[in-house]
């Protein structure tokens, strides 16, 4: 068993709320030079999902950072010139290109997987690379169909085939197409460079707990396996010699690890004001973000109606460093409507409507209606602000 330094670092529970934010680009001046690209490498993962409110989740963790990027700029950024590939980390992830050897140790796994939810049918798999090397980059229906039936987990042969080259790391997803994978064969799509599995099962671990670690700033043991969906005992084994430190935070109450360049310097700079997906990896992990922020945050949507709290997509508001209300938005033409709106008390009025305002210019949006606040006494002061501030 490795025994494991003592910490020689306390922090306060403010400082791990700060050095947090910093790492998650949300606190100082944005990198608008490196862009979305920069923020995918700052991150390290960017989550994908399939609802689209404002826009997708992908779309809305770097505009949530540097403001209102355009859209189709995003897409660009992630998916031109071999800088990104989707695959599986925290959960289907947008992941910077270096980071494919990386990978490796998951892929292995996946070759190894002795057992799988959909058959393989004989000849499927092999039928798929070859119709990507002659016809290549397609989507799965371009190879003949996703789905037997209009079920949606009853793949086709084809799906099943391509879904598994994917995993094994013959097959890259190089771009979303009207929300459809386009594969393509990796020896195309990944740099030569990149392309290989050589790096065994320890120093894939090794650089993924580094990595989650920057990307955190401080955090558990937890909070660093959640980040790239490793187990706690992977986690364990390579911790010691992943570079990163262990320290102390006021009120955890459980060993921590931070990035020793997060604690050299002051987190200090500007507070972004700002709505966050719910798939946003500064709260992807619900017991690190009660424990940071107080927050309880759950996405709702695949709660039934009658049982919502908050909303179908209901979205923390940042502010000043910390999360001071949620907005469950919607459009309607040019108008972003605010289905609910919770606020954690008058002062939070102003950020919430700022961040409706921005929120509502990206996605062309002329016009803010605010239709439920769980607190009555703040609709007036909430559709005053937005008034005011479209005037």
């Amino acid at each position: 068993m490795t025994t494991l330094p003592r910490p020689t670092t306390t922090l306060t529970a403010d400082d791990a709320r700060r050095i947090s934010l910093r790492a998650q680009g949300l606190l100082g001046a944005p990198d608008r030079r490196a862009g979305v690209r920069g923020v995918l490498r700052h991150l390290g993962a960017v989550q994908l999902d399939t609802i689209s409110v404002l826009a997708r989740s992908h779309e809305l963790v770097p505009y949530a950072r540097l403001g209102a990027v355009g859209r189709k700029t995003v897409e660009a950024a992630y998916w031109t010139g071999a800088h990104a590939f989707e695959y599986w980390s925290h959960a289907a992830c947008i992941l910077p290109i270096e980071e494919w050897p990386h990978f490796a140790f998951r892929r292995r796994a996946y070759r190894d997987r002795p057992h799988w939810n959909h058959e393989l049918p004989e000849g499927a798999y092999d039928q798929v690379i070859k119709q990507l090397r002659a016809e290549g980059p397609l989507t799965s229906t371009e190879l003949g169909g996703a789905k037997k039936t209009s079920d949606w987990w009853d793949w086709s042969g084809t799906k099943v085939a391509v879904e598994r080259a994917l995993m094994y790391g013959e097959v890259v997803c190089v771009e979303r197409r009207g929300w459809k994978r386009v594969y393509d064969l990796a020896e195309r799509a990944v740099p030569d460079a990149l392309l290989h599995d050589e790096l065994d099962d320890t120093e894939c671990l090794r650089r993924l707990v580094r990595l989650a670690g920057e990307s955190l700033g401080v955090g558990t043991r937890a909070d660093i396996a959640d980040y790239h969906r490793l187990k706690g005992e992977q986690v364990a084994a390579v911790i010691a010699d992943s570079g990163l430190v262990p320290v102390e935070v006021e009120g955890w109450g459980k060993p921590a690890w931070a990035d020793p360049e997060a604690l050299a310097t002051p987190p200090r700079g500007r507070h972004r004001t700002t709505l966050l997906s719910p798939f946003d990896s500064l709260i992807w992990e619900r017991a690190r973000t009660e424990r940071i922020f107080g927050f309880t945050h759950r996405l709702e949507a695949y709660v039934p109606k009658p049982k919502r709290v908050h909303g179908y997509f209901a979205m923390p508001v940042l502010a000043g460093g910390r999360l001071v209300g949620r907005v469950d938005p919607a459009r309607e033409g040019r108008t972003l409507v605010a289905r609910q709106v919770t606020l954690d008390g008058p002062k939070a009025v102003p950020a919430v409507a700022e961040a409706l305002i921005e929120a509502a210019t990206w996605v062309d949006c002329t016009d803010v209606r605010v239709e439920r606040v769980d607190a009555p006494g703040l609709r007036e002061p909430l559709t005053r602000e937005l008034a005011r501030a479209l005037a």
